[in-house]
């Protein structure tokens, strides 16, 4: 798994390059918001299990075919693996969120996951939305635990949602 400081350097280190300005500043961001970051994958490990129910939640409120006859979330097994996939993703973004880069998202979660959810004919669009349910909620607990500045909360729920909704849904 690579974080913002092993990506940067490699590809510096790859073109021959010395760090100029542009990542000089990219790492002192990243250092800046390292507290921030490590304040709110505590608070993800402390709350996952209610965070997942509570966007599980949200999103069957928001979705609410998915749980009636027919829908993909609709028995108790299905129900359960959807909150189960949103843990992993909240898992994952939680390790992107400390690393500072996405490329842990691509790599245990992205690759093959497109055709898997296409093959077991998983709906993509209402994970998109749970995804972004998760987000906007870790976005205010953030806040509300003093966090002045919570965007770079997005970047790892913004990429899951941005590769998976390149899928034809």
């Amino acid at each position: 798994m690579r974080d913002t400081v092993t990506s940067l350097i490699s590809n510096y280190d790859n073109t021959g390059r010395y760090l100029d300005r542009d990542a000089l500043d990219s790492l002192q961001s990243y250092f800046i918001t390292g507290m921030d970051r490590v304040t709110v994958a505590t608070w993800i490990s402390a709350n996952a299990a209610s965070i997942v129910r509570e966007a599980g939640a949200k999103l069957f409120e928001q979705v609410p075919e998915l749980i009636r006859p027919g829908g993909n979330a609709y028995t108790t097994r299905r129900y359960a693996a959807c909150l189960r996939d949103m843990d992993y993703y909240l898992r994952y973004c939680s390790y992107a969120l400390v690393a500072g880069d996405c490329d842990v998202l691509t790599e245990r979660v992205l690759n093959g996951l497109r055709e898997t959810y296409n093959s077991l004919g998983v709906p993509i669009g209402p994970t998109v939305v749970g995804i972004q349910i998760m987000k906007d909620m870790l976005k205010q607990q953030a806040a509300d635990q003093g966090v002045a500045e919570t965007a770079f909360i997005d970047m790892p729920f913004d990429h899951l949602t941005r590769e998976l909704s390149e899928v034809s849904i």
